[in-house]
């Protein structure tokens, strides 16, 4: 894996307990978009290290709600608090009304359904890789 990451290039860190998604949520990030994922955790404590290390920074975070061990909710709220520059995304299987309104309360920038906003996930990575703000052009940036 090449470690250089050219200064224009978007930089990604991924939670997500799920093998599958994980592989093919990277691969097609990386494809589509000037986005390097930097690394992923499978669970809330692996997540959290990764949050207190002195690490280069991070430009965009991708949380799961439901991890393997812990929730998303935690790691979501730790990184709003610990990388307050970096954009902290939700993507979920139960990304519902009640709970997309207490992520954003949490920090979250955005929130994703995995089953049916995949595009609006791309749409919004490469926005922020193109450095425009993609929550003015939208009209989602929710009071919360």
């Amino acid at each position: 894996m090449d470690s250089h990451v050219s200064p224009s290039t978007l930089t990604c860190f991924l939670v997500e307990d799920n093998p599958v998604i994980r592989e093919n949520l990277v691969a097609t990030l990386e494809e589509m978009v000037d986005l390097r994922v930097l690394g992923h955790a499978v669970d809330e404590e692996g997540a959290l290290t990764w949050l207190t290390q002195d690490n280069r920074p991070c430009d965009l975070l991708i949380i799961d709600i439901f991890l393997s061990q812990g929730t998303g909710l935690n790691v979501l709220q730790a990184a709003s608090a610990r990388m307050p520059s970096a954009r902290r995304v939700i993507l979920s299987n139960y990304a519902t009304p009640d709970m997309r309104q207490r992520c954003m309360a949490l920090g979250a920038h955005r929130v994703f359904d995995k089953s049916a906003e995949l595009e609006d996930l791309l749409a919004y990575c490469q926005c922020l890789a193109e450095r425009q703000e993609p929550d003015a052009a939208d009209g989602n940036a929710g009071p919360y």
